[in-house]
């Protein structure tokens, strides 16, 4: 095993004189006052290891001496991750003691003395290879399936599967054997380096299923598909961390990872308080039973801060590869690549726009490429949608980070300020903002299959309305409002219908929280089949109480349940309303 010794210093950059070999990303210990703290080999130059301490460095000295491990940064995989609460390197954070962290403290991710109750799925005498299912566990309302290790290459013959009982995650529940003959012990417990992507399936194509949120500006207008990937700038204030709440509670997922890569600790603290106390509306039971939360602050180490995203986007993997959808929600991205430039700037490499990492575009595209859809061994399918926040020094949508990851993800849900000022939530611009996957023919083909045969044609359409209807208020604004044409004012209002009914949704009532599908595309075609009229007014002042009597209408039957008595009342209301106004 390498051995070295501290020679230089510059906060958590430690450069580190080698008497051996050492490897890219490979994980060593520098011994402090008798505590070891952990460091990730960044750089090799000659026999000057550079490395990143995930701890503070205050206080150590050249000369202190540093063990190399001869292994990656990794993660610890099986049963008992669900309802944790970790750290970049997945220390468990409700095991450790204090207020404050302890510098060199490092907790087990698992619990070594939990029972669980074991079921096989494999027998003696099949043929396995990385990833097949041997077992599963039931862990809170999942399956929790033990596999073959993802670093086992070939295939392999089952020899003995342990029968149906209790066992910790340590006990063997099966012995494999390869082509030579040799046996191989298999516990619940697998390592995989969280910088490598775990690749354990058939096929991983195009997503092209919707995944729904149940917020209406993002479904209706600019959709996710079930393992995409998306991203949320915004300037502070515009509602990013809320509508990330929002989607994680309320979207067709089975699973929830929470990354909080170096958000303020007021923020991070808010979600450990929080989520226990939502209450999951797939199940019935809280939401944190489905949830993991990988967090560091803004105030912990650099080197921990980057660590987090790839420690979340590894643990989504492991449990894509048991066939769960899996939704990563990381906030904020834009800390995790500032977090890139400090450690750049400090190995004194070229610098990029803003003093960014030159590569910083092809980081960011690898790491979203590691989410999708894919096909497992058995038929089964499994699926991570990541969606990122941004946050943009003042807003500014052309900063390097918001270019980075306009290259890599497909989905673009702008936060406006405008919008949030003016108590429009979810502050999503509907002009700014795109999906890419209405650009897919398979896409296309799923939502015109399963949600309306015309669908992506009324999507287009309200698009239409909503951009014409800002050009006809700038219009108004500049003119005047007896300076423009009545179909000026007509246009406009009809675009805030569409705004005020579609876009803006009430994230604290009961039924408004969240839209399915089916009441999304029946509201859509009826204010569409109003916005289509023609109206009838003596001048553009008839034209406001109009449309405002018709928005009135239309909120009553957002906040009532879909179809009820009530519901069918507003919308006879409505239509009585409509054929008043309607041009003959």
């Amino acid at each position: 095993m390498t051995k070295g010794k501290v020679k230089a210093i510059i906060e958590n950059l430690v450069q580190v004189e080698v008497s051996g070999p050492v490897s890219q990303n490979e994980i060593c210990y520098i011994e402090f006052q008798g505590v070891k703290l952990m460091a990730e080999v960044i750089k090799v130059l000659g026999n000057i290891a550079y490395t990143q301490v995930f701890e503070s460095t205050r206080g150590l000295r050249p000369g202190s001496p540093v063990e190399f491990t001869d292994k990656m940064l990794e993660v610890k995989l099986g049963p008992g991750m669900l309802s944790k609460n970790y750290d970049g390197l997945q220390n468990d954070l409700n095991k450790m003691k204090g207020l404050f962290l302890t510098r060199g403290e490092y907790t087990d991710p698992l619990d070594e003395d939990s029972s669980w109750e074991f079921t096989p799925l494999a027998k003696a005498g099949d043929k396995v290879s990385a990833g097949d299912w041997l077992g599963s566990v039931p862990e809170s309302w999942i399956e929790h399936k033990i596999m073959v290790p993802f670093g086992l290459e070939g295939d392999y013959t089952v020899k003995e599967v342990s029968a149906k009982g209790s066992y910790k995650i340590s006990d063997t529940i099966a012995i494999l054997s390869d082509k030579e003959g040799n046996d191989i012990k298999i516990n619940m417990v697998q390592y995989w380096p969280v910088k490598i992507p775990i690749k354990c399936y058939i096929q991983k194509p195009r997503p092209f299923k919707l995944l729904e949120t149940g917020v209406r500006t993002i479904d209706t207008l600019n959709p996710m598909v079930e393992g995409g990937t998306g991203f949320i700038p915004g300037p502070f204030g515009a509602g990013k961390t809320v509508l990330q709440h929002s989607i994680a509670k309320n979207a067709d997922a089975d699973m929830i990872i929470m990354a909080a890569c170096g958000e303020r600790a007021n923020e991070v603290v808010e979600l450990f308080v929080e989520f226990p106390e939502l209450d999951d509306p797939r199940t019935g039971r809280k939401l944190m039973e489905r949830t993991i939360i990988v967090c560091n602050t803004s105030n912990m180490p650099v080197a921990a801060r980057e660590a987090s995203v790839y420690t979340a986007m590894t643990i989504a993997e492991y449990y894509r590869n048991m066939g769960l959808k899996v939704f990563l929600l990381a906030d904020s991205t834009s800390r995790w690549a500032q977090a890139l430039r400090e450690m750049s700037n400090r190995m004194e490499e070229l610098p990029g726009p803003d003093a960014f990492p030159m590569d910083l575009p092809a980081i960011v595209s690898s790491f979203y490429a590691r989410a999708g859809f894919v096909y497992l061994k058995g038929g089964s399918t499994g699926s991570i949608t990541f969606i990122g926040t941004v946050s943009p020094a003042g807003g500014n949508l052309k900063e390097p980070v918001t270019e980075a990851t306009k290259k890599a993800a497909r989905c673009f849900y702008a936060l406006s300020q405008t919008r949030a000022d003016s108590k429009r939530y979810p502050a999503v611009d509907p002009i700014d903002s795109y999906s890419k996957y209405l650009e897919y023919p398979e896409v296309i083909d799923y939502l015109n299959e399963n949600v309306n045969p015309n669908w992506v044609n009324d999507v287009t359409q309200t698009k239409d309305i909503l951009h014409r209807g800002r050009e006809a208020q700038e219009q108004i604004n500049i003119l005047g409002d007896d300076g423009v044409p009545l179909s000026y004012h007509d246009r406009y209002w009809k675009s805030e219908l569409l705004d005020r009914i579609i876009l803006q949704q009430d994230g604290f009532d009961e039924v408004d929280q969240s839209t399915p599908m089916k009441r999304q595309e029946y509201m859509l075609e009826l204010i569409l089949g109003i916005c289509n009229q023609d109206y009838v007014y003596e001048s553009f002042e008839e034209v406001m109480p109009f449309y405002i009597k018709l928005i009135n209408i239309c909120k009553q039957m957002n906040y009532v349940l879909f179809d009820s008595e009530d519901f069918k009342k507003y919308e006879a209301e409505l239509h009585k309303e409509v054929e008043q106004r309607s041009a003959k």
